[in-house]
């Protein structure tokens, strides 16, 4: 697995452009989300700041990028004024490092038809860039520019691991990789992270395959980067959530310390005001109270990574205090084996359990998936595996319930979740 580079021991805690910004995000707003962070959310293990998709446009959906003489895509200054006269994003990541937090950017994997237009050359080499690109693929996310890489071209590794210097040069510290295939391409995947590893700075890799394979190639994955996509982009729709329950169920075998099954970005707060129709407007969550809680101890209870994806200075006070619950957190950081127990079709409710080393105990989760109703849920205790009488700890209310006896009876709200901490008695 890749704990052997010593990364990612906990599931990666902290927020990502996308959900609000889309790909326009400038500079400003990217250091108004930094500082926020690190006012109200570093206390939590929020850490990662990331720029998603597109920084290298000067608006988003436009063809025209900024490279340089090697090919390797620069911050569009106009949205980045610090990234001036060749700087990149490193006085960007060096105001995100002085704050205690952590840089990240998204990439797409592959060249642009612009280097070879140019006639850039692989740094270190005399091979055109025109050389390495194979004419006829290409990243489906920007499909009319970028071309993947020749697997078997020396000099090919060899523009993966210039890319991989320059942003360890920046002082990147987590890597996003975009649409490494479609179906999902090992090779591409083996490049970057070689390339990464060659580059002399810890980064965390994260590949979202952008395909439908999110329950493919779960080995390889797990041997080649610290995060790995199990979803379409997730929105603020009930469906999508009541899916990604499957979605956590098949990565099971495959998530732990040094790898984790991501559920993408987490569609909280205020999102929404930069994309295309599909996802607009700017709005709040659609997600009610109840639902927000059901993401986030799904999302706990499975250890998934947790971005944030709203634009965090509109937060309201629920907002913050849904986000930077230390109890719930807790069961993310530090909890393993994360997995589905109960499915209750009687209740249209399911039960999930996971250990928690740390401190001898199990965490649980209670999911209604009924949107109307309340549902009173009946937990038989012998049927858990766990020993009986256990003390019982409300996660979400900070309150204590006592020892259980032969049943947990739990009200659940509509689309609600109950997380509890179940602690052995001595």
């Amino acid at each position: 697995m890749t704990l052997t580079n010593g990364l990612a021991p906990t599931p990666p805690m902290g927020w990502n452009s996308y959900d609000f910004f889309g790909g326009s995000i400038t500079e400003a707003e990217f250091r108004a989300n930094v500082d926020y962070m690190a006012t109200h959310l570093l206390r939590s293990a929020w850490r990662y700041a990331v720029i998603d998709i597109a920084w290298h446009a000067a608006e988003n959906g436009k063809e025209e990028h900024d490279i340089d003489a090697h090919g390797r895509l620069q911050p569009a200054a106009a949205r980045f004024p610090s990234a001036r006269g060749g700087a990149g994003f490193k006085p960007l990541a060096d105001y995100v490092h002085s704050k205690g937090l952590l840089f990240g950017i998204h990439v797409m994997p592959g060249v642009t038809k612009r280097a070879g237009t140019m006639g850039c050359k692989v740094l270190g080499t005399d091979t055109p860039v025109t050389d390495i690109a194979i004419p006829d693929e290409r990243n489906e996310l920007w499909p009319t520019e970028l071309h993947y890489i020749k697997p078997d071209h020396a000099d090919g590794q060899c523009y993966y691991d210039s890319l991989m210097k320059q942003y360890a040069d920046w002082g990147v510290d987590f890597i996003k990789a975009d649409g490494p295939g479609f179906p999902y391409r090992p090779r591409e995947v083996e490049m970057l992270d070689l390339a990464r590893r060659r580059a002399g700075r810890p980064m965390v890799l994260s590949v979202s395959a952008g395909c439908t394979q999110y329950s493919a190639h779960m080995k390889h994955r797990q041997q080649h980067c610290e995060m790995s996509r199990i979803s379409e982009d997730f929105w603020d729709r009930w469906p999508q959530l009541e899916t990604m329950f499957d979605n956590f169920r098949a990565w099971r075998d495959h998530s732990g310390p040094g790898h984790w099954g991501d559920g993408d970005m987490l569609p909280l707060g205020r999102i929404g005001q930069r994309h295309h129709p599909v996802n607009q407007p700017d709005r709040k969550t659609k997600f009610t109270s109840h639902e927000q809680r059901t993401l986030m101890s799904l999302y706990c209870i499975a250890q998934s990574p947790l971005m944030l994806g709203g634009d965090l200075p509109s937060n309201s006070t629920e907002d913050l205090a849904l986000i930077n619950n230390d109890e719930v957190l807790a069961v993310n950081q530090h909890g393993r084996d994360g997995h589905e127990l109960f499915r209750d079709c009687h209740h249209n409710a399911l039960t999930w359990l996971a250990e928690l080393p740390d401190t001898g105990g199990w965490a649980l989760g209670v999911f209604n998936f009924n949107s109307v109703d309340t549902r009173r849920v009946p937990i038989p205790w012998s049927e858990t595996g766990l020993p009986a009488g256990c003390k019982i700890r409300d996660l979400w209310e900070h309150r204590d319930m006592g020892a259980v006896g032969d049943e947990l009876v739990v009200d659940i709200p509509p689309h609600g979740a109950g997380l509890y901490r179940v602690t052995p008695v001595l």
